[in-house]
């Protein structure tokens, strides 16, 4: 069994290959009669792509989305939507099916449990998978207008001052290095009573969807970490909570962080290919992402059950 599907009633699955010839998404449960073309999700798309900023990756995608099935002259029919995304500035070559396995990346893991795997970019394991979230997630915020959803590189290789980062990310690129980052979320608008109290807590979902992102090795939500070192009476405060109390949203802010690694893929392990110096810089798209379709989800759920 292989568990490439996200969600319960607003689902979504991912396919393609980092350097295949396409990637994509299906998207199933959105209602119908939502207005949607190819420019409602193309401006998401733009946020992610590869090339657009000095700082990341230098592959020249257009991530020009096309969608294949599921609406009708601009609305969606309730049917699923289908989207692809060509991989344009593939360079498959730069990574040889004879090359060793990179040190922290998945070629071992993948290989471990298929008994062969893609070499070219991972495959699936490569962060160019999360483009085809990116442009799902579009269509989940068509479901959830009323919540507005805003992610941001916080910290830089343990630098909170923004005017710093650049000239840390270009050492570490010089040097054949790269560089984790913390992220940071904020979703307003999300209704009390959204999320399940025991099986389906919202902030457990929101959790995995993030600990899903390439890179990611921690997630924290309100306090996090910092609530185990308060005494009761301290962390009884509301703000503590992010947002979400016994596995459902109270209606105020819901606030989490992603903690990103550095990249695997630095040419001082020897990878050869092109890689982003700090991930995150890109990563705070595709966490908007998982977060909105989370609570597009959710949203679905809590009106099945509650009306």
């Amino acid at each position: 069994m292989s568990i490439n599907s996200f969600g319960r009633l607003f689902r979504f699955a991912t396919w393609g290959e980092s350097h295949g010839p396409a990637i994509g998404a299906l998207v199933d449960g959105c209602p119908p009669g939502l207005a949607l073309t190819e420019a409602d999700i193309q401006p998401w798309l733009d946020r992610r792509r590869p090339g657009a900023d000095p700082l990341t990756s230098t592959r020249a995608e257009p991530d020009r989305v096309r969608i294949l099935s599921g609406t009708y002259e601009g609305r969606t029919t309730g049917t699923p939507i289908s989207l692809m995304i060509d991989n344009v500035d593939a360079q498959p070559r730069d990574y040889p099916a004879d090359a060793p396995h990179r040190p922290g990346h998945a070629d071992q893991a993948y290989d471990a449990k298929y008994g062969l795997r893609d070499p070219r970019g991972g495959g699936r394991a490569s962060a160019r998978e999360t483009a085809a979230r990116v442009a799902a997630s579009a269509i989940a915020r068509l479901v959830i207008p009323e919540v507005g959803i805003e992610a941001r590189v916080i910290e830089i290789g343990g630098e909170p001052e923004a005017a710093r980062w650049p000239a840390l990310i270009e050492a570490a690129r010089e040097a054949g290095s790269s560089l984790g980052a913390i992220v940071e979320c904020v979703a307003t608008g999300a209704a009390a009573g959204w999320g399940a109290p025991v099986h389906a807590k919202l902030d457990a979902e929101l959790a995995a969807a993030i600990m899903s992102i390439n890179a990611v090795k921690g997630v924290e939500i309100g306090a996090g970490f910092a609530a185990a070192r308060l005494r009761g009476e301290d962390n009884a405060d509301p703000a503590h909570s992010g947002g979400i109390t016994g596995g459902i949203a109270t209606g105020g802010p819901i606030l989490l962080r992603a903690a990103f690694k550095p990249a695997s893929s630095v040419p001082l392990l020897g990878v050869s290919g092109r890689h982003d110096p700090c991930v995150a810089i890109r990563g705070a798209p595709v966490v908007e992402a998982m977060v909105a379709l989370v609570l597009a989800d959710h949203k679905l759920l809590h009106r099945a059950q509650c009306g």
